[in-house]
């Protein structure tokens, strides 16, 4: 008798079992090689350029006050005004000392006339002889002498007593010291002229003082002060701020403090603004800030319109020149992980990444300071390559393009 149900389960087993060793038979395919390009590291010169941010300042500020006291009569100008160098920008009450100078030059006139000086002449020069006094007072000596000689005779002949001889000798003697006297009045009197003269000149002076000017083209930036007060002398008016050139203030790291000097041509640019200002470094700190180890660096950037404000901040780009030729890679090349830059290399046709220090950028270009050498091939874009992967890099690396130049 035969079993048909026990035949069928056997011949499914041997098919089971063949379909099974067809499977483990078959090889797993291996992984096709990545297409790739590279490009070999050059040494190419790289403009040195330092950017930085930093704050602008005006130039020059200051707050403007009167020399003089008294009662502020007008403003020719307020918050925003432009005023260039010896524009009046306000006026006090000038009555008061209007009649101070035409006090002076009462005073003046007066001791010209002392002197014997015309009133209105502009000479102060006088000769002690000319004057009156003097001429009066050396008439009276000579007189006294005369008379002195003739006494003098008399007494060798005995026709005068010796009394009237002494009369005549102490006249003479009067005489002469009144002479004497009268030139120094003279030059008491020059003394008094130029005090005068200089009186006047004060006078003048304080009478300009009552206008107060720009001591150099600005604009104001607060007013401090109202038509009607009565201001002491040095009581701030205005306050004015020159914005062209403006000064911009950088705190430059230590590593690219050797580059720098004054002349170097600097570029600006705002937040906000497609312009840009250019200008030069004009003051370099001699020493660097203990705290942060930065040196401090200003420069002046040409701001004819007044675009840029102070207190504004901005970013610069200090042009610093040629360092010379460094190893140089296309920035693509670079890719960053976990804080730690890197390029991938090929040895044996699979990838290889090296850990790389960059230095200066210029456009597309990246200056590799360590990690690899001149004329090694790198991978261009090397994604998410990692060390291991079978890689198909074209045929002949090429040098990286030559940087801009600026």
């Amino acid at each position: 008798m035969s079993r048909p149900g026990f035949s069928s389960i056997f011949a499914f087993g041997a098919l089971l079992g063949a379909g099974g060793c067809g499977e483990a038979s078959r090889a797993k395919p291996a992984a096709a090689p990545r297409p790739v390009k590279t490009v070999a590291v050059a040494r190419k010169d790289l403009p040195r350029s330092v950017t930085a941010v930093g704050t602008l300042a005006a130039e020059e500020r200051a707050d403007l006050s009167f020399k003089v006291p008294g009662r502020l009569r007008k403003l020719h100008a307020d918050i925003g005004s432009r005023a260039e160098a010896g524009t009046v920008l306000a006026e006090l009450e000038k009555v008061d000392f209007e009649l101070r100078l035409e006090r002076a030059h009462a005073a003046l006139r007066q001791a010209r006339a002392r002197l014997g000086l015309p009133a209105d002449g502009t000479s102060d020069d006088v000769e002690p002889e000319s004057t009156a006094i003097v001429r009066q007072n050396r008439a009276k000596m000579e007189q006294a002498a005369a008379e002195l000689a003739r006494n003098k005779s008399l007494l060798s002949q005995g026709l005068i007593s010796r009394s009237t001889f002494d009369v005549a000798e102490a006249n003479f003697k009067v005489a002469e010291s009144q002479y004497h006297d009268s030139l120094e009045e003279v030059n008491n009197r020059r003394g008094i002229l130029a005090e005068r003269r200089s009186d006047v000149a004060l006078a003048e002076q304080q009478l300009k003082d009552t206008s107060l000017v720009a001591p150099f083209a600005g604009s104001v930036q607060e007013r401090k002060a109202n038509a009607g007060e009565y201001l002491t002398a040095g009581t701030p008016v205005l306050s004015l701020v020159k914005l062209n050139p403006i000064r911009l203030r950088l705190e430059i790291p230590e590593r690219e403090a050797r580059a720098l000097h004054r002349g170097l041509p600097v570029s600006v640019h705002a937040e906000g603004e497609s312009t840009s200002w250019t200008g030069f470094v004009a003051r370099v700190s001699p020493a660097l800030q203990e705290v942060n180890r930065s040196l401090i660096v200003e420069a002046e950037i040409a701001n004819p319109k007044g675009a840029l404000r102070p207190g504004s901040f901005v970013k610069a780009e200090i042009d610093a020149g040629s360092g010379g030729a460094v190893l140089v890679v296309p920035a693509s090349a670079v890719t960053v992980f976990a804080g730690i830059e890197k390029v991938v290399t090929i040895r044996e046709d699979r990838a290889l990444e090296k850990a790389v220090v960059t230095g200066r950028r210029s456009g597309d270009l990246v200056e590799i300071a360590s990690g690899i050498s001149e004329g090694d091939a790198v991978v261009d874009r090397p994604g998410n390559l990692a060390t291991g992967m079978l890689v198909s890099a074209n045929a002949g690396g090429s040098a990286p393009p030559a940087p801009a130049t600026r």
